[in-house]
């Protein structure tokens, strides 16, 4: 299994309606391999996870997006959850960190819903992914070449691009992140 030792991970989410699972079960894969994972929503307050449509508990958020040094980060890991794709999708210091990352090589982790905020980067042209299947021609009409697939590594452009479908992909997903970021 790579390590992570050394490495520092942000997950970027909205204050609100961010997946359960798909911050939490990601994030611990991750810092069992060894990474730093800083949560950084707009308000850098508590994010509140949903289990669907149903609230679930809150999370501390690490720092507030605006604060977010890029040049620390080792790497982004893009939660899904409807609510939080369509909100950090207008967050433009969060498009901007991930216009960025993108563009810089950076890797990238994204799941479910969480694409849409990868929509707004301008950075997804010639890209394979995959996403929550809703989100097909919103990615499509961005220029990405999407895949109904558990888990797509995309390495054309300058850096990785991991995405996945689901919460069921999420094992097979954060296997694929911890490669990625390691490399």
């Amino acid at each position: 299994m790579a390590t992570l030792e050394g490495k520092t991970i942000i997950a970027l989410t909205a204050d609100a309606g961010v997946e359960r699972v798909e911050l939490t079960e990601p994030r611990s894969a991750l810092e069992e391999a060894g990474a730093r994972v800083l949560l950084a929503s707009p308000s850098g307050d508590q994010v509140q996870t949903f289990d669907g449509l149903d609230k679930a508990g809150s999370v501390p958020a690490d720092l507030a997006i605006s604060a977010v040094d890029a040049s620390t980060a080792d790497g982004f890991l893009l939660p899904g959850g409807v609510v939080n794709g369509d909100f950090l999708r207008t967050d433009e210091d969060a498009v901007r960190l991930l216009r960025d990352a993108l563009r810089d090589g950076v890797p990238v982790a994204v799941i479910c819903h969480g694409p849409w905020t990868l929509v707004e980067t301008g950075q997804l042209q010639g890209r394979r992914m995959t996403s929550w299947p809703s989100l097909r021609t919103d990615l499509t009409n961005a220029g990405a070449d999407w895949h109904d697939e558990q888990v797509v590594v995309c390495e054309a452009g300058p850096g990785m691009l991991v995405s996945s479908r689901k919460p069921g992909d999420i094992p097979a997903f954060s296997q694929a992140a911890i490669k990625a970021y390691a490399a």
